[in-house]
């Protein structure tokens, strides 16, 4: 079913590294996943680096996540269509991607997270990004921009956070931040990963 999005996030990230990608997958599964997302008694204060020294630093980021598991429902078609991508990636580009691992996100109105890398330093452990929309109503007005900076192009890449739109980097090569965001702004944010999983 996802054949021919499989087949362009894979050609775009040889090309280019990343794709951004509108209408995506489906619009009733990005409402669907909306509803969870809505659903904020879950969500903890992220924090920055690796498990064994994660720590809150609200002056670096503010936003909140809470993970996404295997539920049977909404929650588990995405992960299968996320697994669909990583077999496909394996096949096609030989990344070796072990799993894949994903939160929701929460920016209330003020919120925004710093330029960062989401490959950790010195470690080899998330390969390919990828963060999806699902607000339906988002203007340039609202901020929350994901800014993309595309290093070797010398260029940022502006993408807005609208429902069903899906962005797909690698890990390793791009910087990128949340720019302050006006209004709740929720997504999904996840990471092809070639270490093993510790849950």
């Amino acid at each position: 079913m996802y054949k021919i999005l499989y087949e362009n996030i894979a050609q775009n990230l040889v090309e280019n590294g990343y794709i951004i990608i509108e209408n995506a997958l489906d619009k009733s599964l990005s409402n669907s996943l909306l509803l969870i997302a809505k659903e904020e008694n879950k969500y903890k204060k992220a924090a920055i680096s690796q498990t064994l020294n994660a720590h809150v630093d609200t002056t670096r980021r503010s936003d909140k996540t809470k993970w996404i598991d295997e539920d049977g429902t909404i929650q588990s078609e995405y992960l299968h269509i996320m697994d669909g991508l990583k077999d496909y990636l394996n096949r096609s580009l030989y990344l070796g991607l072990n799993y894949y691992e994903s939160h929701f996100a929460l920016y209330d109105k003020g919120d925004f997270y710093e330029r960062h890398f989401d490959a950790f330093k010195n470690s080899k452990n998330r390969v390919v990004t990828t963060v999806y929309y699902l607000n339906n109503v988002w203007s340039e007005q609202d901020g929350g921009e994901l800014i993309l900076h595309d290093n070797l192009a010398n260029k940022k890449l502006i993408v807005l956070p609208k429902a069903d739109t899906l962005v797909v980097f690698l890990s390793e090569k791009f910087p990128h931040e949340v720019l302050l965001a006006k209004k709740k702004r929720y997504s999904i944010a996840g990471w092809f990963r070639v270490d093993r999983a510790i849950f």
